[in-house]
């Protein structure tokens, strides 16, 4: 595609270019936050090493109907809307813990991640790709509560 078709088509439809420019700037910024957080990102593999090597602490910011459908075994539940780390009797005593933070596509554990670094904890990461991506390495799933 030349220059001028591209010209051509932004003035065709430029509700459609703009909205194309912004998004792609939405990612690119996202992911530019994501890699100067400072938080590192694991894969499955990694994460399920972490938790057998180090008891790593897994836990899901998903909404509560979202980890009843599907979670991580061994993996507990704090909704990011509700998720204060030092009320939360689990968290409050894991500061040291390697914790794993996990949502359903992987943005959501990000904002989690950056607030449990705020709040003094030594070892945030968190799983690239989230659920879907443990579900995509074939990795068991636990249902309910």
């Amino acid at each position: 595609m030349s220059w001028d078709q591209l010209s051509a088509f932004a003035q065709s439809a430029p509700l459609l270019s703009i909205a194309f420019v912004g998004l792609t700037l939405a990612v690119i910024v996202s992911q530019v936050r994501h890699r100067l957080s400072g938080i590192a990102g694991l894969t499955p593999g990694q994460v399920t090493q972490l938790i057998n090597r180090e008891d790593a602490l897994v836990v899901d910011v998903s909404p509560a109907a979202d980890f009843a459908k599907a979670h991580i075994l061994g993996s507990v539940s704090a909704p990011l809307a509700e998720l204060d780390p030092e009320k939360h009797k689990v968290l409050s005593k894991a500061k040291e813990r390697p914790v794993v933070l996990v949502c359903r596509a992987g943005q959501t554990a990000h904002e989690a991640a950056s607030k449990l670094k705020k709040a003094g904890f030594a070892k945030v990461s968190v799983l690239e790709g989230g659920i879907a991506g443990w579900r995509a390495a074939e990795l068991p799933l636990s249902k309910g509560r």
